[in-house]
């Protein structure tokens, strides 16, 4: 948990210009009319907020859950043990992640000025149910993004390991992280689309009336809208999530703050 929520409050914190572009790409009304590259802070305070809960309860899941599927499926199946616990620290992250969205993109396009504001407006509308809008969009974007990026990360880490015979440096694993988010970040945008426009009140009901809708406006490209800030976004993120979090867990190995010497 402790490494988690160190990983993933430097990204947000360091990647959030980015982050904020790539929301204003899949806005319904333009980049430009969504904010353009003004105040592309707008909306830190709640993605700081939501960051290292959701980082903590992510991999605090994941790394649970992965012995206890391991038990059941044994040794031979090392992709299925390793998505079928992201899904799971995906599901757990999202109850945390899916509020904190729905405040700052509506802040990063324009819509509130200040969180209070948002938080109180959306209260007063919608209830807790506003705070959770494009929850199932997310936990469906999120879920095959972590089926393809853990077992990829996983398994690079697996063959340097075995190339020079010791574990991955941290940097290394950051590498790892970073390639295989990049990848993973492109192929899952048009779900990423969706839920922006959920979020943003632009969406059409259900996830997918809110594609046809999109694909509608634009076809494939408006699906991809976003695609290149989003996989450098997530890439660079890649790298600063995952060396954060190595070496986090081989900082509190080597203090014996887990009982242990490994690193």
């Amino acid at each position: 948990m402790v490494a988690g929520g160190c990983a993933g409050t430097s990204v947000d914190v360091a990647l959030y210009p980015i982050d904020t572009l790539k929301t204003r790409c899949q806005d319904k009304r333009g980049f430009f009319k969504a904010g353009g590259f003004t105040g592309v802070y707008r909306g830190l305070s709640a993605a700081a907020a939501g960051s290292a809960p959701g980082a903590a309860l992510f991999f605090s899941t994941y790394e649970t859950t992965k012995p206890l599927v391991r038990s059941v499926l044994g040794d031979d199946y090392p992709v299925a043990i390793q998505g079928a616990a992201a899904s799971s620290g995906e599901v757990m992250a999202c109850l945390v992640r899916v509020p904190t969205e729905n405040v700052k993109q509506r802040m990063q396009t324009g819509q509130f000025s200040r969180a209070t504001d948002c938080i109180r407006t959306l209260a007063s509308r919608e209830g807790i149910r506003g705070f959770y809008t494009g929850y199932l969009t997310t936990v469906s974007r999120e879920i095959p993004f972590s089926l393809i990026q853990f077992p990829l990360y996983e398994r690079f880490k697996k063959e340097i390991a075995a190339w020079q015979g010791r574990d991955c440096s941290p940097w290394q694993g950051a590498c790892c992280g970073s390639i295989s988010g990049a990848f993973s970040a492109a192929v899952t945008t048009p779900l990423d689309v969706v839920k922006t426009r959920q979020m943003l009140g632009q969406g059409a009901g259900s996830g997918l009336a809110t594609a046809k809708m999109v694909y509608g406006e634009g076809g494939p490209k408006a699906l991809f809208a976003g695609v290149a800030p989003r996989t450098f976004w997530i890439g660079l993120g890649g790298f600063v999530f995952f060396y954060a979090y190595e070496k986090s867990v081989q900082t509190l190995f080597r203090t014996g703050l887990w009982g242990d010497s490994r690193g």
